[in-house]
């Protein structure tokens, strides 16, 4: 009955929103990112310009007037424009140095008003993840989506006070890549303060998880339920999908039984422990939504679809195979599921038993809780043996792989950097089944760089 009212519900042509909100036709925005985008060129990998000092200041006269006009378009954000201005003009006259925006950054408190449709100028020297490596000055037009029944959730049992989940508007080349986060700690800065946010572009998650899967449904002939087809057709609806997900994947890494030196601590380690406490997270969010789901939230089973999609769809198979972390988290996901007989590849084509397929995945999470909650009682190395165990009783490692001849192979008598050294940059090589599928797939998921809602 539910397929049924669903179907019948369907929109009678796939729902998308191009946003194209005003602001991103202000003269003033207009002029100031044609600024950034002539001055990117000039600088360092550092940030730094280390020529064309008079063509670098000249563009910031520009980028700073340009604020300067469209500031009364963010009253809100008044004391942050004020000392990005300062912090522009401190640069310059210092002869484009490395530069240093932690003033500005520390003004900047997206966090503290998220209001649906809440709209931000952000402009900062910085790198951006999964995109640009170096830090070039980006300007970006952001919009925050904060639904009202996320803002319920967020106030009871859900609290994440640093989470801030936003839609593009516009932006300068550094974010026409892969990068769907605005991170803090990416800025140029001279110290590492504590942060107080992190923002997601729920809307580049959204548009790729919908093109990439449609794909690969296509491709696999894949039958979907027709909530799932609603998803994939409707952008609005697959952002909150999103936001809900990222809302209880982000608190994550900071609840549960972790080991005592959290992941959040940057460390060098093998990789498949960073594949362990990402899917931990996503696993949890799935649990989660299973409870939402009961209690009503219309949301919370299509955040079901989306975490098994995107993990063995598109995280299988995205970037390079030297520690590929996300994608062994596909990886694992998928022969998870196909080793406990929910998940079928049967006369070129792929079915999962819908009324079975929860239980599987609530185990796997079980499964890395447990790993995690004997990890305070376990030494560094064998925390990360039994974490290899794990992987590899489902996921395949490379005929080459000397971790996987056992304890008995490795440097253990040595220090930690010894195993981290041992593992191969392509440890859990693609199954056979995605190496078809990477050919047919990896077209679609390169074309989704830049996208947007």
């Amino acid at each position: 009955m539910f397929n049924a009212v669903t179907y019948a519900a369907r929109s009678a042509v796939p729902v998308t929103h191009q946003y194209r909100d005003p602001i991103s036709r202000h003269p003033a925005w207009l002029r100031l990112k044609e600024a950034v985008t002539a001055f990117r060129p000039l600088q360092s990998t550092d940030g730094s310009v280390e020529h064309d000092h008079a063509v670098a200041g000249e563009l910031v006269q520009r980028i700073v007037a340009g604020i300067e006009e469209i500031a009364p378009e963010f009253p809100h954000d008044s004391d942050y424009l004020a000392a990005c201005v300062k912090d522009l003009t401190s640069w310059a006259e210092a002869g484009f140095t490395v530069p240093d925006f932690l003033d500005s950054l520390m003004a900047f408190h997206p966090e503290a008003d998220r209001v649906d449709g809440r709209k931000h100028l952000v402009l900062f020297p910085m790198y951006t993840q999964n995109g640009n490596p170096d830090r070039n000055l980006e300007a970006v037009l952001i919009e925050v989506i904060w639904p009202e029944f996320i803002d319920e959730l967020e106030a009871g049992d859900y609290s994440n006070k640093l989470f801030v989940p936003i839609r593009f508007l516009d932006f300068t080349p550094g974010y026409d890549t892969n990068s769907a986060v605005l991170f803090p700690e990416t800025v140029a800065m001279r110290e590492v303060p504590k942060f107080s946010w992190g923002a997601i572009f729920a809307d580049r998650e959204a548009a790729r998880f919908r093109a990439v899967v449609t794909a690969a449904a296509d491709i696999t002939r894949l039958a979907l339920p027709p909530d799932a087809a609603r998803l994939l057709a409707d952008q609005e609806l697959a952002e909150q999908t999103f936001v809900l997900w990222d809302l209880i994947h982000d608190r994550t890494h900071m609840h549960g039984d972790l080991p005592f030196d959290p992941f959040m601590i940057k460390q060098r380690m093998p990789f498949f422990l960073y594949t362990l406490e990402e899917l931990r997270c996503d696993l949890t969010a799935y649990r989660e939504s299973v409870l939402l789901e009961q209690q009503g939230v219309p949301q919370a089973r299509l955040v079901q679809y989306a975490i098994l999609f995107d993990r063995i769809f598109r995280f299988a198979i995205t970037g390079s195979r030297v520690r590929n972390y996300d994608g062994l988290g596909g990886q694992l996901l998928f022969a998870w599921l196909h080793q406990h007989r929910v998940l079928h590849w049967t006369d070129n084509r792929l079915t999962i038993e819908w009324a079975a397929v929860t239980e599987p995945i609530l185990e796997l999470g079980r499964q890395i809780e447990h790993l995690y909650w004997q990890s305070i009682d376990r030494s560094k190395t064998a925390h990360w043996l039994a974490a290899y165990r794990l992987v590899s009783a489902t996921v395949a490692p490379s005929p080459m792989s000397t971790w996987a001849k056992g304890p008995g192979a490795l440097p253990l008598d040595g220090p930690p950097k010894g195993l981290t050294d041992a593992v191969l940059p392509d440890e859990f090589p693609l199954s056979m089944f995605y190496e078809a599928l990477d050919r047919k797939l990896s077209p679609v998921v390169s074309a989704t760089a830049g996208i947007t809602g």
